[in-house]
């Protein structure tokens, strides 16, 4: 039976794919949906049970919504408003918004002022996750409020009768309590969502998916060990076989060990062919030191190494990557207001003067959701459980020019850094931990000598998605046996540091 869904209708929120993650961990499958689509093509679909409306960066006053909210209600399905949403229906219904000098933004408390099905089983006083500057000044006659933040503001209101319900903050972001409950009141208790999807019908639809588009071609994987690729080479060979062709290319950029480990682990479970490319990537990464530079020179060379390779090899139209969403939304801009945080190699298409054609089976998922499919797929834990490593590899993890000597110094010391780790067993709490090679020499001693040597930082998150990060607190003992394994036994490395950012503010990697 095929399972009930969700749209959510996408206004430019960086949130919008967490709204659609949430939904997915309460069982049910959601789509994203622009909000300049016409919506009139999903009208028909049965399976389709409710509409969530994404937060944004605009403002409802400023632009004409009416032909989208006309749209959005001739569906005639129960809606859940989020930030923007809450404006937007306000605005449609005759509410007054207004640019707020009172903005609130972070966490706040709400009160709950009076009973709603989405507000169900939810204690009266909450902390919940607050973006806006605009609120609401005057509600629609049609509407209740259900809760007023802490401030006096509406953050919650409902047209129970016409199954319209917004809310001011973000039930989707971890830092709302009783956000998940929040969503599932609204799905289950308003939408009434019976057939609940699982992962295991997402294998399905994609392996047929993927079977029917590419029939008995054959096909590339760009193979990089790590967790993404790792399983979309897995989801790919069951649904193709022999007709897939992994390849594995060295760049110079990889961890200790690490391109011999995949063509060692690889190379007995599928077609995997390796090509050592050292060489003209690190000739072409000299002397670059700004980091989108060495981003776009490394994308480039990977697709000058692959089409030389797929030349070699006939003809072929297919190339599988393992783009996940945070890769997309942190490297484009939505119709507009979002905004580009970096560019990915992996992201983008290929040149056209490639004639091939991308299979992308996981844009739309994060790395746990992967992480569960490549678990019924049968992929092993010592793939699974590997923390992410950026496409340009070390490059970024090297602040400043590329050299043979300060890839050594950093490969040395992330291996011992992971290594102590894992002896801890610390690695599987962290989402993602590395070494960074700093641009700066300081003054050490060691024996009777002073030294002039280079500075390691390390780096360990804890996260969900990489969306956002929280800096994770190693017990000290494991930190100062990390620090004294790196520095006695790494030439050039004098001291250690290490790092207690949050994202946000900061990015998870340093470049």
């Amino acid at each position: 039976m095929k399972a009930d869904k969700i749209i959510i209708i996408d206004f430019g929120s960086q949130y919008t794919k967490l709204i659609a993650r949430k939904v997915r961990e309460c069982r049910v499958y959601s789509e994203v949906v622009s909000c300049l689509s016409d919506l009139s093509l999903i009208q028909k679909d049965k399976s389709l049970k409710g509409i969530i409306l994404s937060g944004s960066p605009d403002s409802v006053y400023v632009k004409n919504t009416s032909t989208t909210a006309k749209q959005i209600l001739a569906l005639n399905l129960p809606i859940l408003g989020i930030c923007y949403g809450l404006h937007f229906l306000s605005h449609h219904f005759n509410g007054k918004v207004k640019g707020g000098k009172t903005r609130e933004f972070g966490k706040t408390n709400i009160r709950i002022k009076s009973k709603s099905p989405i507000l169900k089983d939810i204690p009266a006083k909450l902390s919940v996750w607050m973006s806006h500057g605009d609120y609401i000044d005057n509600l629609p006659k049609e509407f209740k409020i259900t809760s007023r933040s802490e401030n006096g503001l509406i953050s919650s209101f409902e047209s129970a009768g016409d199954n319209i319900y917004a809310v001011q903050f973000h039930p989707e972001v971890n830092h709302t309590e009783y956000g998940t409950k929040i969503l599932k009141n609204f799905l289950f208790n308003v939408c009434k969502i019976r057939n609940k999807w699982q992962m295991g019908s997402f294998i399905d639809e994609k392996v047929a998916e993927i079977r029917a588009k590419v029939g008995n071609q054959r096909v590339l994987c760009a193979l990089s060990g790590g967790v993404d690729s790792a399983v979309a080479a897995y989801l790919v060979h069951k649904a193709i076989g022999k007709n897939l062709i992994c390849y594995h290319i060295d760049n110079g950029l990889m961890r200790k060990n690490e391109s011999a480990d995949i063509v060692k682990y690889f190379s007995s479970r599928m077609n995997l062919k390796y090509i050592d490319a050292t060489n003209i990537f690190l000739k072409r990464l000299d002397g670059v030191v700004e980091p989108e530079k060495k981003r776009k020179i490394i994308g480039k060379t990977f697709i000058d190494v692959f089409q030389k390779y797929a030349k070699s090899i006939g003809n072929v139209k297919f190339l599988v990557q393992g783009t996940l969403y945070p890769d997309v939304i942190e490297s484009s801009s939505f119709h507009g207001p979002s905004v580009t945080i970096k560019t990915h190699h992996n992201v983008g298409g290929l040149p056209k003067s490639l004639h091939m054609k991308l299979i992308e089976p996981f844009r739309e998922l994060f790395k746990d959701e992967v992480r569960e499919i490549g678990k019924i797929l049968g992929v092993p834990a010592p793939i699974l459980e590997r923390h992410p490593f950026p496409g340009p590899g070390l490059a970024v993890r090297i602040l400043g020019a590329i050299t043979k000597d300060k890839l050594e110094l950093l490969r040395e010391a992330d291996y011992i850094y992971i290594d102590s780790l894992k002896r801890h067993k610390l690695y599987n709490r962290i989402w993602q931990a590395f070494a960074v090679l700093l641009p700066v020499s300081t003054v050490g001693v060691m024996g009777d000598s002073r030294t002039y040597e280079r500075v390691i930082a390390l780096r360990a998150v804890g996260s969900v998605d990489g969306m956002t990060a929280n800096w994770f607190h190693m017990p000290p003992g494991a930190l100062e046996e990390i620090s004294t394994g790196i520095t006695n036994k790494v030439k050039g490395i004098n001291r250690v540091v290490y790092d207690i950012s949050n994202k946000p503010p900061s990015t998870i990697e340093w470049e």
